[in-house]
């Protein structure tokens, strides 16, 4: 084993290159630890996470926070630049999905029929699923109301994607209107109280293909 595979700094380095997701504090210390084959302080990977953010400073990839830990991720000044790397493209979300997915961080916990309340049409069956296969959402309880209606909220999987370290990251309800354009039955207001003022970074393009399933506007 040479030399720079016991440098802590550089230990750390290849732990969140291999891991291929977030590593928190804790998880650091202990596998580090393993590593070094010696009890690893949290003083001391505080220094080598300060000694590697140093080391990326002006480099393509940086150290990100984000609500599951630490990763290592590429600039997002250089993503469009690489883009044709990357095949297929990544998905483009219908309008539907994405004032789907609004209303449930900004309301949260939020029932599907209060979903449908605030976008004046009704929630295809197949939205959902898609939030949740990609473990954006989840239900966290129940209202407790006849037919108990399950009560959506989103996951550390969403704060990790659109990189957030928690519902207080994310920036003013009205640069939502940048990624959703509005329409007569979805006005973004009423998604301001009572709310974490809190749009989303990072949605791709919304005008990509509709979900499956057919909407209709609700009644009442």
């Amino acid at each position: 084993m040479n030399e720079l595979s016991l440098e802590p700094t550089a230990l750390l380095e290849a732990a969140l290159l291999a891991a291929g997701h977030p590593l928190d504090e804790m998880q650091l210390q202990t596998l580090l630890g393993g590593a070094l084959g010696r009890p690893v302080s949290a003083a001391e990977l505080g220094q080598w996470i300060e000694a590697l953010e140093r080391a990326y400073e002006n480099r393509g990839l940086g150290l990100k926070r984000v609500a599951g830990g630490l990763r290592l991720e590429i600039r997002s000044s250089f993503v469009q630049a690489l883009s044709a790397l990357w095949e297929p493209k990544p998905p483009r979300y219908s309008r539907a999905l994405l004032e789907t997915l609004a209303i449930i961080a900004y309301r949260q916990p939020v029932t599907r029929g209060e979903i449908e309340e605030l976008r004046g049409i009704s929630v295809a069956s197949s939205t959902l699923r898609i939030l949740e296969e990609r473990n954006w959402i989840q239900v966290v309880g129940h209202r407790e109301v006849p037919g108990r209606p399950g009560l959506y909220a989103t996951t550390r999987e969403f704060l990790d994607y659109f990189g957030l370290t928690g519902l207080s990251d994310l920036p003013p309800l009205e640069k939502l209107a940048d990624l959703i354009e509005p329409t007569p039955e979805f006005d973004l207001s009423t998604l301001s109280d009572p709310m974490v003022q809190a749009p989303l970074m990072g949605l791709p393009d919304p005008e990509g293909e509709p979900d499956a399933g057919t909407e209709h506007p609700t009644v009442g």
